[in-house]
């Protein structure tokens, strides 16, 4: 029955079949809007118990427990530099020399103020014996001999002075050369031939043979479960076999100024197959006061201003948004303080299209799971 053909039907009639045909209409909306319900598959990752204890892990270096910034005991230019980064030096090796020229100038001046002093002291010597005589015959009087004494101890005073000036301009010839005072490995050159470098100017690093340690970056969040004499387990990435107990020996007792960061150094046993300079793995065990999640950084979404998550109704096979507050953030996760519990399902990809209340369908082979025992690198 067509449109047109109601309205030629008596009015009777016409209003049946336009009864009939708003029907027709009805249960066709009714079907679009039953095809138009989407159920969209999502995947999650499931919250786990919190009892588990809390692995603090971070990534570090193998360094010297001693390093020794080497420079000349006064200022120069550099005309040569005998040692290479990676070189071993043994005490008393030469690493740089400075221009002695000016140096041994000075030795020169200084031995001939000490003769001319040597001189002067014997010429007051023979005018003190002299009048040591005169004053024994009564030819001359006590004053004149006791100025004749004081004469030569002012001479014999300056040619100490000499004789000292003398023995400190040769060491300064010998400080233009820079020895190493204890074995160890250059670590680090700081200047090079042609520099001019005042005194003390570090020109080499030496990272001295003994205890090794490794040194670690631990933000403000965690610094308070390090303490000296913590133990901790040290791992290396060039071997994974090789697993060592350290102890921490050493916290910073302030942050470093850009990243916020406070020094921890770990102290190692002596072990052959640790290199200065490897990169090792330290992890340890949090006080289990605390209590985070970690949860993947995709799972994190923003809503009315706030950090929420998307979790999912198992009952009811819907997504709620929950808001969260957020403790740090670690490489491709994020680390949750409040707001999750264990057993609850968060959504972790695909959290630009969740609206409250959808309906979701789990996918069996995507689900995951979190905890507060999670692992957190960096």
């Amino acid at each position: 029955m067509s449109f047109t053909s109601v309205f030629k039907q008596p009015f009777a009639g016409r209003l049946l079949g336009v009864a009939a045909l708003a029907a027709l209409l009805a249960g066709c909306s009714e079907e679009k809007a039953e095809t138009k319900e989407i159920i969209r598959p999502v995947k999650v990752v499931e919250i786990a118990g919190t009892g588990e204890t809390r692995r603090l892990v971070y990534a570090g270096a193998v360094k010297a427990r001693t390093e020794m910034n080497l420079g000349f005991r006064v200022g120069g230019k550099i005309t040569e530099r005998l040692v290479d980064i990676g070189d071993r030096v043994e005490p008393g090796d030469v690493l740089a020399r400075l221009d002695p020229t000016d140096y041994e100038l000075s030795v020169k001046s200084a031995e001939a103020n000490l003769l001319a002093a040597d001189k002067q002291v014997q010429t007051v010597a023979l005018t003190k014996t002299r009048a040591e005589q005169l004053f024994a015959r009564k030819f001359s009087s006590r004053a004149e001999l006791d100025q004749a004494s004081l004469a030569y101890d002012q001479a014999v005073s300056t040619r100490d002075a000499a004789a000292s000036a003398l023995s400190q301009a040769r060491n300064q010839v010998t400080y233009t050369r820079l020895l190493s005072d204890q074995p160890g490995i250059i670590t680090a050159i700081n200047a090079d031939i042609g520099q001019v470098v005042g005194t003390g100017t570090p020109v080499v690093t030496v990272a001295i043979d003994g205890e090794k340690e490794i040194e670690v970056a631990v933000p403000e969040l965690d610094i308070a479960e390090f303490k000296p004499g913590k133990e901790v387990q040290a791992r290396f990435w060039s071997n994974d076999m090789l697993t060592l107990e350290g102890r921490v020996r050493e916290v910073s007792g302030s942050a470093e100024r850009q990243s916020r960061t406070f020094s921890v150094r770990i102290s190692l046993p002596d072990d052959r197959r640790v290199l200065l300079g490897m990169t090792a793995t330290v992890e340890a065990a949090a006080a289990k006061s605390e209590t985070l999640i970690s949860i993947p950084l995709s799972a994190l979404a923003r809503k009315d201003d706030k950090d929420i998550v998307w979790t999912v109704d198992r009952d009811a096979s819907t997504v709620h948004a929950r808001a969260i507050r957020l403790a740090d953030f670690t490489g491709d996760q994020v680390r949750v303080a409040e707001g999750l519990a264990p057993g609850d399902l968060v959504v972790t990809a695909g959290t630009q299209f969740m609206t409250e209340d959808l309906k979701v369908k789990l996918r069996p082979d995507a689900q995951q799971s979190a905890s507060a025992g999670t692992q957190i690198v960096r």
